[in-house]
């Protein structure tokens, strides 16, 4: 549905984004993430129609958005940071407004009225937009994106400044519209991205870095096992008999717990399942494992990883027994027995 190749824009001598290539696919949503100055932003408007692209090409449904942006825009609905409202008009004669300036053939009565039931702004038609919260203003710019049926939505930041329940609410809305639309989701609310996207492409200094489904996104680390281990028993004797067992990349205590036991985060090296072997070499010193639980690695952890980590470490150096969580420096408190 959409396909990015050899993306390049470049200002002067400053390169925004430097040849990326990524697709999505018809009915996925997409979690599009970078850190500010990143060319996020800047791929965003060139897959709308905003901005050229010094080389490369965006397709919409196969259409060039740069040799044929008008069919091209055909197939897009766009919802910026700022949705683009006329707070002077009613919401009825906004969505009219766009609805004939989009030139769309659909029926007008029964296509508007489909939409805002779809957004939930049937209550506010009548309302004047200025006088609308933040959260039916965000709504009513998601229906203007809705209008012409698009085969492709784009939203840039759509829950900044909404209050909780505002922000479960067009989240919900926004898996609804992936059930019929391509979704592409720009946010840097990592937890947003995790609750709502099928897949998430992290962009830094005009390259991709990532591009994974969202089940699969900790594995672009190091492929590393996370395990929360209760083992009743000295902490001064479990602690190093667990450090030596072959395979075991990290370990540190987390905290004690009832029975005497001690919570321990266990990592392994790539590939390799440690369960059997930490069973087997804690029993054979009768330390009883009572509690065993995986852990995956949040995408907080995950984009400040693949983000600030020096090219080097990303390559793979050989010999670290460095946990991600204490290369970054974070105290982890997990209690196990709730």
């Amino acid at each position: 549905m959409i396909q990015i190749e050899n993306l390049v824009k470049k200002y002067g001598d400053k390169t925004a984004v430097g040849g990326i290539t990524f697709s999505v696919e018809e009915g996925e949503i997409v979690g599009f993430l970078g850190p500010n100055g990143a060319g996020k932003t800047t791929t965003m408007s060139i897959i709308t129609g905003c901005l050229s692209a010094t080389s490369g090409r965006a397709l919409i449904n196969g259409i060039d958005i740069l040799e044929n942006p008008i069919e091209a825009k055909r197939n897009i609905g766009y919802l910026p940071e700022q949705p683009p409202l006329y707070l002077e008009m009613t919401v009825k004669e906004y969505l009219n407004f766009i609805y004939d300036m989009r030139s769309c053939k659909l029926d007008r009565e029964k296509h508007l009225k489909d939409i805002c039931d779809t957004v939930k702004i049937s209550d506010v038609l009548n309302r004047v937009i200025r006088n609308l919260s933040k959260g039916y203003r965000q709504r009513v710019g998601i229906a203007q994106a809705l209008i012409n049926n698009p085969k492709v939505i784009i939203f840039d930041e759509p829950t900044v400044g909404l209050d909780p329940k505002q922000i479960i609410e067009i989240r919900n809305l926004i898996k609804a519209l992936g059930k019929n639309h391509t979704v592409i989701l720009s946010t840097h609310i990592l937890p947003e991205v995790q609750a709502v996207c099928d897949r998430i492409v992290i962009i830094n200094k005009g390259k991709i870095v990532a591009n994974e489904k969202t089940e699969n996104i900790s594995k672009i680390i190091d492929g590393n096992r996370r395990l929360n281990v209760k083992v009743c028993g000295p902490q001064k004797d479990v602690l190093p008999l667990i450090r030596s067992i072959p395979g075991v990349s990290y370990v540190d205590v987390l905290g004690t717990h009832e029975l005497e036991s001690t919570a321990y985060l266990v990592e392994s090296e790539p590939g390799i399942d440690i369960r059997k072997p930490l069973f087997n070499t804690l029993a054979s010193k009768n330390y009883a494992i009572i509690g065993i639980e995986a852990l995956g690695i949040n995408l907080e952890d995950i984009f400040i990883a693949v983000v600030d980590t020096p090219e080097e470490s990303k390559k793979g150096k050989k010999g670290s027994k460095k946990s991600i969580l204490a290369k970054k420096g974070k105290k982890i408190e997990i209690d196990l027995s709730k």
